[in-house]
């Protein structure tokens, strides 16, 4: 069963999500990223990324999805300033300033309550009933310490955004 805890609106500053970009064809048999989160740690791709980051966004490793002309998208990697310099070996894609929808998800580790499809639909239920209305990227914020030290009962939070249309004013 998915447990949303909070969900809330949050500005988002204009960013640079720099790391590598997968697609349909990089999933495992389950398809999930799994391995490619696994390489990233175990090759320590995170460490040239790491740097001050961006307010708010700077404890967060992302897993970002979107659907393009191209077909679907996911990356991983961090947020950074928009001027900030793109490592060698690895993508950016900027993405402007608006508002994020996050839902404050509570489970334990690689739970299907924490991924997949329940999860992203009761998040984008919770975001619909309060008017708000999805709309390109979806990110897996991956908040230190939220997401990586356990509470007394082994469960973490993860952080399931997405890209708001802005609010209509008419």
């Amino acid at each position: 069963m998915v447990t949303i805890l909070e969900t809330r609106r949050e500005a988002c500053p204009p960013l640079k999500l720099t790391g590598r970009r997968y697609t349909d064809a990089d999933r495992d048999a389950g398809g999930s990223f799994a391995a490619q989160w696994g390489q990233w740690f175990q090759n320590n791709w995170f460490a040239p990324l790491v740097r001050e980051g961006v307010a708010g966004f700077h404890n967060s490793y992302v897993g970002a999805m979107r659907i393009t002309e191209a077909g679907f998208e996911y990356w991983i990697g961090v947020f950074m300033a928009p001027e900030a310099p793109v490592p060698q070996g690895y993508e950016a894609v900027e993405i402007p300033a608006g508002d994020l929808g996050v839902c404050f998800l509570y489970g334990k580790d690689s739970s299907p309550d924490l991924f997949g499809m329940d999860a992203h639909e009761a998040c984008v239920a919770a975001w619909q009933e309060r008017g708000w209305t999805p709309s390109g990227w979806f990110l897996e914020r991956y908040n230190c310490p939220r997401y990586t030290v356990p509470d007394e009962k082994g469960n973490v939070i993860l952080d399931y955004c997405a890209y708001l249309l802005p609010i209509s004013k008419e």
